[in-house]
């Protein structure tokens, strides 16, 4: 017992002295900003200003299903910014499209732009020298969420500080000019834009009209919170202007940068010759508070009460698409009340052989029987290749042709879709701060919909329960006899063990 008490307190002495040896710097003294308001003189606002006059108070939206698209997207909207570009994000990756995109924004802040950068510090790898040296320059601002005040190795953080590092910003949001504004799933990474062999399924929305200026607040409040530090204040020294320029130089030589943009650029004339045709409806914005970062937000402040109402207010059908689905049994319940209900309850996730989080998949497993159950149909989306492989073409509507699920959407009564960040995983819902958009769009939700009725089957597996109540997986083939397997498909024995062994732990509050 002695010994028991000895050791908790030589923790408790260490982690004290760890916090007194790597503090966190002072903000109380840090300068307020705020949004620069939609200016109709700039090149975006002359752009969409027909199309806001002529419809008040609506939103017009696009969706981004495919990657390029996304970051063709924000190449365009950043070579056209005029005032300001506020971009927020839980992963930047020293990468091709990280790398465009950060000189795009330096170029921008060059002719007068100003530039704030919002980043999850758990998300930029890496990325410390050319954060320091972009940081210095006019018109360049970053800042970063819950930092790590230990920079190399940053996990050693955790240590001292796990609580507060393991809140993090997952949010989603890109506005420029308080004109346009991106929100949805994607960080920014190569995997995200559908560059490389390996990449992920995923959604954004292209918004223009009211709901920019509840973006850019939103944006604020963040910007502004307690949670959230100046580059200045967490990374020393100036950084290494001279190495970004040749990393720059070195993205920009790669055959996989020549070919990225050459594809960018006629996506780009597309958008520069008015191709985009905006949906016009009602939008709401979703978000938690900021101060769900400090662990400080009351159930009204989190976004998951929100997100629980609307799904409670599907009067026929839910269809839900979430990367990491971790019901916990909260939403199991809800979930399962839905559809005994008689709703009927459609959820597409990863399967075992496409996850990159196993203990996510874990984590689901064990919801799967009891779902199945109380009449919710279940879809886990299959390696491509093979069936899936050909089925590109018929799928790219879906957004279904990448090797990984990253897409966080649902569609409810095939009248309004959620496109953001929000996983179904207690993750999501406790820790990490998130946001989205909920839209009023029959042709955005009927996708979802329709890609469930007419050509899910052939990219995923779908888990049954026979009349012996033993589960199996079914893998439709085009004109071919269903196959039905015995065990989970498509994974090792290694990971099928690793899961229900991953399943017995009691980290489910940290997935």
């Amino acid at each position: 017992m002695f010994a028991v008490i000895f050791i908790a307190a030589a923790i408790v002495l260490a982690v004290v002295v760890l916090r007194l040896l790597f503090p966190l710097p002072d903000i109380s003294q840090r300068e307020h900003q705020e949004a620069f308001a939609a200016d109709p003189e700039t090149q975006l606002g002359q752009l969409l200003e027909t199309g806001v006059a002529a419809h008040p108070g609506k939103t017009g939206v696009f969706p981004l299903a495919d990657g390029k698209d996304a970051l063709a997207s924000r190449l365009e909207l950043i070579e056209r910014a005029q005032n300001s570009i506020d971009a927020q994000y839980y992963i930047w990756h020293d990468d091709t499209s990280g790398i465009l995109l950060l000189d795009a924004l330096r170029n921008a802040a060059a002719r007068g732009v100003r530039v704030r950068l919002l980043l999850d510090d758990n998300g930029v790898p890496g990325l410390d020298p050319y954060m320091a040296a972009l940081n210095a320059l006019p018109n360049f601002h970053i800042r970063l969420f819950n930092p790590s005040t230990v920079r190399q190795p940053k996990l050693f953080g955790y240590m001292f500080d796990f609580f507060r590092m393991n809140r993090r910003m997952h949010n989603k949001s890109f506005v420029v000019d308080g004109a346009a504004a991106i929100v949805g799933g994607r960080n920014i990474g190569d995997e995200y834009f559908q560059i490389g062999e390996a990449f992920y399924v995923d959604m954004d929305v292209l918004a223009t009209g009211a709901i920019v200026p509840q973006t850019a607040a939103v944006f604020d409040d963040y910007w502004n919170s307690a949670s959230v530090f100046e580059v200045e204040r967490i990374i020393s020294g100036s950084g290494d202007l001279q190495g970004f320029d040749a990393r720059v130089a070195q993205v920009k030589a790669s055959e996989e940068a020549q070919t990225v943009l050459a594809e960018l650029e006629s996506s780009a004339e597309r958008y520069a010759r008015g191709g985009v045709a905006l949906e016009w409806t009602d939008v709401q914005l979703v978000a938690d508070d900021p101060v769900k970062g400090e662990g400080k937000a009351t159930r009204d402040q989190l976004m998951i009460m929100r997100l629980g109402a609307i799904l409670g207010e599907a009067r026929q059908r839910l269809d839900l698409i979430s990367a990491y689905f971790v019901p916990s049994k909260i939403g199991s319940t809800y979930f399962s009340d839905l559809a005994r209900a008689g709703k009927q309850v459609r959820i597409l996730t990863n399967a075992l052989n496409t996850t990159d989080v196993l203990l996510v998949h874990s984590g689901y497993a064990k919801y799967r029987r009891g779902l199945l159950e109380a009449g919710v149909k279940l879809y886990e989306l299959k390696l491509r290749g093979g069936e899936t492989q050909g089925s590109e073409k018929q799928l790219k509507p879906f957004g279904l042709s990448g090797a990984s699920l990253h897409a966080k959407t649902f569609a409810v009564d095939g009248k309004r879709i959620f496109i953001g960040s929000f996983n179904f995983d207690p993750r999501s819902a406790i820790l990490n701060c998130e946001m989205g958009f909920l839209i009023d769009s029959e042709s955005m939700a009927r996708k979802i919909s329709d890609g469930f009725d007419d050509r899910l089957g052939l990219v995923s597996y779908q888990p049954r329960l026979t009349p012996e109540s033993k589960m199996v997986w079914v893998e439709e083939r085009r004109q071919q006899d269903p196959v039905i397997y015995q065990e989970e498909p498509g994974a090792t024995w290694f990971r099928q063990i690793a899961t229900v062994v991953v399943g017995w732990l009691p980290v489910e509050w940290l997935l």
